[in-house]
């Protein structure tokens, strides 16, 4: 099990300190997610700033990208990096692809195929100076010339992360990627009885074993010292969950527990803005099994209930980086590996 954080830096300055801090730490990776900043910037600084630590988009939104777009991006943090890039990737929503990102949402598992097809046919056309000729439903690659191949590099295979929660994009990770990023807002319930059984499907189809793939996720975790400041977390993470709750997407995690009405009653509070009240939606019981929460003393033992025998990487958030303690961090990663057996 590798023991992996998330940051999200506002600058480069703020970014170069927190890989630092992070490699320090003794985490095996860093991720950057497309929020309110590019998820690639801070991984150019990163790579630069570290030397032992994986570095990896988790995710970028994939759609509002070319492939080719994607595959330079790729193709060079991987050369500089020496080989410790991870390229995650996820669809996101039909709503926010079409109003944030003003692109056309259609076919979406059929077209993540083809990005991810056509990222290997252009790496592919570059390490080996191959014919581009790759021609799909959505993409066509066929013209290469000199001037626009940036040549083979020292570490050419890009392992491809994809991130979701419906069966359909679990079962095209098992069948084409090197990890799969499950979606923070799931249960241990969900990963078990759907994302696994749907991992393996993929992984048949196409005759990998299980050890081909990194399966990864990042949790919600409510914690602190004290139980008072446990329960303060708590209400900070219940706003969390019910953002995430409110999309209809991702409706069937509450499924799985009998609270599919939930999402329904979130996801009208949201239409009128109503975000302020949404936390109350989610319950204390709803809480114990869509996020970890506990004092710090009791964390490492309840991620390790949770994820030990299903996971290879999980992420771990630990507040604003900048002000952790850094000792107290380092003997948390060590606890989780412990509990982990790892």
């Amino acid at each position: 099990m590798k023991v992996d954080t998330a940051f999200f830096p506002s600058n480069f300055d703020t970014a170069a300190q927190l890989a630092r801090r992070v490699e320090d730490t003794g985490f095996d990776g860093l991720w950057s997610a497309e929020t309110s900043h590019d998820p690639f910037f801070p991984l150019v600084v990163a790579a630069r700033e570290t030397q032992r630590i994986n570095l990896g988009t988790g995710v970028a939104i994939v759609f509002p990208r070319s492939p080719m777009v994607l595959a330079n991006i790729g193709w060079d943090l991987q050369a500089n990096s020496k080989g410790r890039f991870i390229l995650g990737l996820g669809t996101q929503v039909k709503g926010h692809n079409e109003r944030r990102f003003s692109v056309k949402w259609a076919s979406p598992v059929k077209r993540l195929r083809e990005v991810i097809l056509s990222l290997r046919a252009i790496w592919d056309s570059w390490q080996n100076n191959s014919k581009l000729n790759f021609v799909g439903e959505f993409y066509q690659f066929t013209l290469m010339t000199p001037f626009f191949n940036p040549g083979p590099i020292e570490h050419p295979k890009v392992p491809i992360y994809i991130s979701g929660l419906n069966p359909q994009i679990t079962q095209l990770a098992g069948e084409l990627c090197e990890g799969f990023y499950i979606h923070g807002f799931h249960s241990a319930k969900y990963i078990n009885e759907t994302v696994v059984p749907n991992l393996r499907k993929g992984l048949v189809k196409a005759g990998r074993k299980r050890e081909d793939l990194s399966l990864i996720t990042g949790t919600f975790i409510a914690s602190g010292t004290t139980r008072g400041e446990v329960e303060k977390a708590k209400q900070s993470v219940k706003q969390q969950i019910s953002f995430y709750a409110s999309t209809r997407t991702y409706k069937g995690v509450l499924d799985a527990h009998g609270w599919g009405d939930a999402c329904y009653r979130l996801n009208e509070k949201a239409a009128k803005g109503q975000w302020a009240d949404m936390a109350a939606e989610i319950t204390d019981d709803m809480l114990e099994e869509l996020a970890v929460v506990g004092t710090y003393a009791e964390i490492a033992q309840k991620l390790a209930a949770r994820y030990k025998g299903v996971l290879d990487r999980v992420v771990i958030g630990l507040g604003s980086p900048e002000r952790q303690d850094a000792g107290r961090s380092r003997e948390f990663v060590q606890e989780i590996r412990r509990s982990m057996g790892t």
